[in-house]
C-alpha cells in the first residue's frame, strides 16, 4: 500500500524534538556542540519557535529574525530539517500590556493577568490579526526554505474564554443551531427549575456562579468552544498556506484530553500529531499503561487513517507527573518502537536540552544539564536514532484494522455530566480501555473511532457505554449489523440523544432494542467492593469461558425479546436475569453485556469473538502476559513483538523471520527479556 508522505520535503522516519536555541542566543559554543551531538545522536529533524515570540518580535511590528535564519540554515547545513512552528501558544508580554483584551476571562468571569500559557482569548480579532501578521511573516520567509519541512501551528491547544467577545460569538453559534428559543429550549429541557430563555442575550456559558446543571447547555459550550478552536486553527493554517499551500501543517495533540473534539479538529490540519507521556514502572501490572499509550496512538492513527508523528515524548522523566520515574533499561527503545508499531513515522522529544529555569527545567530532555553524551540517557536515544533509520522500509507503510472500538469524546462530556448512576467513579474511559485491551493483548490491531465514523471496513464495532447516541450512530450500527458485522454494546447505552434528552418508549434508544433485541428497565449501581456474579449459559464454557465472573459497580436489568442469554447475574434480587446477550440480525449479531465485569471476562470473550468475526491475530500463536505484537503493512508485513514486563517471556514463531533491528534470521522459540521488542518481517 501507499500513502501520502507526511513530510514530502523529506520523506523520512523523523528522529529529533523541541529545540529552543532562543534561550541559548548568549551562548554561540552551546549552539555549535548542540548540532554535533544531534548527529552523534542520529538526529534528523528538530521543532524550532514554539514559544519564541518575545524573541521574534521583541516590541509591536519590530521583528527579529537573523537568529533563527542562521540556526535553520546551520541544521540544514548538517542534515538536520526544520519544523518550524507559530508562536500563537504563549504571546509576548508588550501584547498583553497594549491590549488587555488577548487575555482570557474565567469561568467566573475575571479576566486573567498576564502568565501562563494558552492565557488568550480565540474570539479577540485583535489576538487573531496578531497571529496572523507573525504567521504570515515567517511564512514568508521561511515557506521557500528547502529546511522547513512542516508547519508546527501553536502549541497543545487548550482551554476556553468567557469574555463577553465569546458570549456574543456562542450565542450566535446557538442562534445559527436551533434557529428559535423554543427549539433550544426544548433541547436543553429549560422548564426544568423554570430556566426558560425568553431573549437571546440571556444566555451565558456555564459557570459556577450561574448555570451548570442544564446538560444541553454544558454540550453546547463544549462543541462551541472546539468550533472556535477550530476556526482559529483554521485562520492560523491560512496565513502560513497562503504563501506556500504545499508544506503540510500539524498541530500536537494531547492524550485523554476532553476539553477539545480532536474528530472535528483534525479537518483543519494535514497531519495528526500528538504528545505521549506514559507512567512507566508504575504499581501494579505495567501492561495497563501500555495497552493505554497502544490505545492512544490508535486513536491518533484513526482520526485520518494515515500514519502520524510522535512530536513529543520524554527520553528520561518529566517534572510534571506525580512520580519523576526513571526508564528502566530497554524501556526507551520499547516505548518509541510501540509509536511506530501503531503507525508513528516519528520519535520526537520534549526537549533537546534542558533549560536552566523556569517552570520546566528539571523536566527529562536528551542532553540535561550536564550538556554531554556520555550518560545513559543519550545512549538510549542514539539507540533508537539508529534503529529508525534500519526501519526507514516501513515509511510507505500503515496499520490496516479490522475491528474498533468506539471512543466518543462528546459522550464523554455527557456521560460525565448525567448525575448518576455512579457519580462516586462513571469511569467511561476506563472501561473503553479495559475493552480495548483485550483485543491489545491478542495482538489484533485495533482502530479506535467516534460515533461520526463510517463502520463498515470492519467485522468487530465495540461500543461501550454509548451513554448519548450522536445524531445517525443507531442507523450505521444498524445497517453495520444487518450487513453481516459483530457489535458490541454494554450497560448505560442508549439513554440520550444529541442534546441530552431522554429517550422515551425504552432504552437503548433510537432502533437500538431492536437491533440488540432486548428492553433495559433499570440499573443497579454497586458500592465500591461490593460485587456480584454472571453465571454461564450451558455451552458457554465449551467456547473457552469460565463458568463464572466477577461484576462490580454497575449491573443493567434487561428484558429479552428475541436477544439469547449467554450469561445470568448470580445474586441478588435479579439472579437468573440476563447479563450477556447475543441476538442475530440480517446477516450479523449485536451482543450485549449488561454489567462491568472483570477483565478475565472481557480477555475470554472478546478471544472467542475475535475468531467468530473471522479475524487473524498479527501473529497467530499464543502471547505470554505482558507480550503484544503490532504490525504495519506496506510492500512487506512488518511484525512488532513487545515486552512490556520486567521479565523475559518466551514464545513461539509459527514460521522465519528477518529481525530488522539486529539482522538476524528467526525461527521456533524466541526469548524477550525485559522491556524487550523485535521487529520481525518474514522470510
Amino acid at each position: 500500500m501507499s500513502n501520502q508522505a507526511l513530510t514530502p520535503r523529506f520523506p523520512k522516519m523523523l528522529h529529533g524534538g523541541d529545540y529552543n536555541p532562543d534561550q541559548w542566543l548568549d551562548c554561540p559554543e552551546i549552539l555549535e556542540e548542540d548540532i554535533r551531538l544531534m548527529k552523534k545522536a542520529h538526529c534528523n529533524c528538530m521543532s524550532l519557535a514554539i514559544f519564541a515570540w518575545a524573541t521574534l518580535e521583541p516590541e509591536e511590528g519590530v521583528y527579529r529574525f537573523e537568529w533563527l535564519d542562521s540556526i535553520i540554515n546551520r541544521l540544514y547545513e548538517n542534515g538536520i530539517y526544520t519544523i518550524l512552528a507559530t508562536p500563537s501558544g504563549a504571546r509576548p508580554q508588550w501584547m498583553a500590556q497594549k491590549y488587555p483584551e488577548v487575555l482570557r476571562v474565567t469561568q467566573d468571569r475575571h479576566r486573567n493577568l498576564f502568565g501562563q500559557r494558552h492565557n488568550h482569548c480565540l474570539t479577540s480579532p485583535v489576538y487573531r490579526e496578531k497571529v496572523r501578521q507573525i504567521n504570515t511573516k515567517l511564512a514568508e520567509r521561511y515557506a521557500g526554505n528547502p529546511a522547513v519541512i512542516l508547519w508546527h501551528i501553536s502549541n497543545e491547544y487548550s482551554g476556553e474564554c468567557h469574555c463577553e467577545l465569546c458570549q456574543a460569538a456562542f450565542r450566535e453559534y446557538l442562534k445559527e443551531k436551533y434557529k428559535t428559543l423554543d427549539a433550544l429550549n426544548h433541547a436543553w429541557w429549560t422548564h426544568f427549575w423554570s430556566h426558560t430563555y425568553t431573549d437571546w442575550s440571556q444566555i451565558q456559558s456555564p459557570s459556577a456562579r450561574g448555570e451548570t446543571l442544564v446538560h444541553g447547555l454544558n454540550l453546547d459550550w463544549k462543541r462551541f468552544t472546539t468550533l472556535q478552536t477550530a476556526d482559529f486553527i483554521h485562520n492560523e493554517v491560512q496565513a502560513v498556506k497562503s504563501v506556500n499551500p504545499e508544506i503540510p501543517t500539524t498541530i500536537n495533540m494531547m492524550m485523554y484530553f476532553d476539553g477539545l473534539d480532536y474528530h472535528v479538529i483534525k479537518n483543519e490540519v494535514d497531519v495528526i500529531s500528538w504528545d505521549a507521556y506514559p507512567l512507566w514502572h508504575s504499581p501494579g501490572d505495567e501492561t495497563l499503561v501500555a495497552a493505554e499509550f497502544a490505545m492512544y496512538h490508535d486513536l491518533m492513527r484513526s482520526l485520518k487513517h494515515k500514519p502520524f508523528l510522535l512530536m513529543e515524548s520524554c527520553p528520561s522523566a518529566t517534572n510534571w507527573q506525580p512520580v519523576s520515574k526513571l526508564k528502566r533499561p530497554g524501556m526507551h527503545l520499547l516505548s518509541s518502537l510501540q509509536a511506530v508499531a501503531h503507525g508513528s513515522d516519528s520519535v520526537q522529544y520534549f526537549q533537546w536540552r534542558k533549560g536552566r529555569g523556569s517552570s520546566e527545567k528539571f523536566h527529562g530532555s536528551v542532553l540535561d544539564h550536564y550538556g554531554k553524551s556520555d550518560t545513559r540517557v543519550f545512549r538510549d536515544v542514539t539507540q533508537v536514532g539508529k534503529a529508525l533509520e534500519k526501519l526507514q522500509c516501513l515509511y510507505d507503510s500503515n496499520v490496516q484494522a479490522q475491528a474498533a472500538v468506539i471512543f466518543d469524546v462528546e459522550n464523554a462530556w455527557a456521560v460525565a455530566d448525567s448525575q448518576g448512576p455512579r457519580n462516586c467513579g462513571i469511569k467511561y474511559r476506563e472501561t473503553v480501555l479495559d475493552h480495548y485491551r483485550a483485543l491489545w493483548e491478542q495482538g489484533v490491531s485495533t482502530d479506535v473511532i467516534d460515533m461520526t465514523c463510517d463502520l463498515t471496513p470492519y467485522r468487530l464495532v465495540i461500543a461501550p457505554m454509548t451513554y448519548l447516541l450522536r445524531d445517525g450512530f443507531a442507523k450505521r450500527v444498524r445497517e453495520f449489523v444487518e450487513n453481516g458485522g459483530t457489535f458490541v454494546s454494554t450497560y448505560w447505552s442508549g439513554i440520550v440523544n444529541s442534546t441530552d434528552l431522554c429517550y422515551l418508549g425504552g432504552m437503548p434508544g433510537d432502533g437500538l432494542m431492536e437491533v440488540l433485541g432486548l428492553r433495559s428497565e433499570e440499573i443497579d449501581s454497586l458500592y465500591d467492593g461490593e460485587h456480584n456474579t454472571i453465571q454461564a449459559a450451558a455451552g458457554m464454557a465449551e467456547n473457552g469461558l469460565a463458568q463464572s465472573y466477577q461484576a462490580s459497580e454497575l449491573c443493567d436489568l434487561i428484558h429479552c425479546s428475541t436477544a439469547q442469554p449467554l450469561y445470568t447475574y448470580g445474586e441478588d434480587f435479579y439472579a437468573g436475569r440476563p447479563a450477556v446477550t447475543v441476538n442475530s440480525f440480517g446477516a450479523g449479531k449485536a451482543y450485549y453485556i449488561a454489567s462491568r465485569n472483570e477483565h478475565a471476562f472481557q480477555r475470554d470473550f472478546f478471544e472467542q469473538l475475535v475468531k467468530e468475526a473471522g479475524i487473524v491475530p498479527n501473529l497467530p500463536a499464543p502471547l505470554p502476559h505482558g507480550v503484544t505484537v503490532g504490525r504495519r503493512i506496506g510492500d512487506r508485513e512488518y511484525l512488532f513483538i513487545q515486552n512490556f514486563v520486567g521479565e523475559p517471556r518466551t514464545l513461539t514463531l509459527p514460521g522465519t523471520y528477518e529481525e530488522l533491528l539486529s539482522g538476524d534470521i528467526l525461527s521456533g522459540e524466541v526469548t524477550l527479556t525485559p522491556y524487550d521488542i523485535r521487529v520481525l518481517v518474514k522470510q
